[in-house]
């Protein structure tokens, strides 16, 4: 019947990106007055999720991963935002942090809604309430 349910991969994917890009955030914070520290950032889920191969294919990103292609097309690397207009060459803005980490709660409640809705019509479909 069906070999795979995708949409569990991508509602996991996604609530890892979130995870990892909230780290990131809660990090970003922790050094805004630190000299010479640099934000740091990935790229939006969408945007990762956009350069695979085919949609829902699960990506090795380091290559003892199993299960998953190359991860050559994964791109979560980690960015730094240079140069800051700080005195201390501090490119943190406190402002930009928090409202990054609304728009991550709110990516990592929607994978967590995804999964749930997922749930409920694999066990509606099973008979199982």
């Amino acid at each position: 019947m069906f070999k795979e349910l995708n949409v569990f991969k991508i509602a996991y994917s996604m609530a890892t990106h979130a995870g990892k890009r909230q780290a990131l955030v809660a990090q970003n914070i922790a050094n805004a007055d630190t000299p010479g520290y640099n934000a740091k950032d990935i790229k939006p889920f969408k945007e990762v999720y956009a350069q695979r191969a085919r949609p829902g294919d699960m990506i090795a990103s380091r290559a003892n991963h199993l299960n998953g292609g190359s991860g050559a097309d994964m791109n979560w690397a980690v960015t730094e935002q240079r140069g800051g207009g700080d005195p201390n060459e501090n490119s943190v803005s406190l402002e930009a942090e928090i409202l990054k980490g609304v728009e991550v709660k709110r990516q990592h409640d929607r994978a967590l809604a995804i999964y749930k809705s997922s749930m409920k019509v694999l066990r509606a479909s099973l008979g199982k309430n």
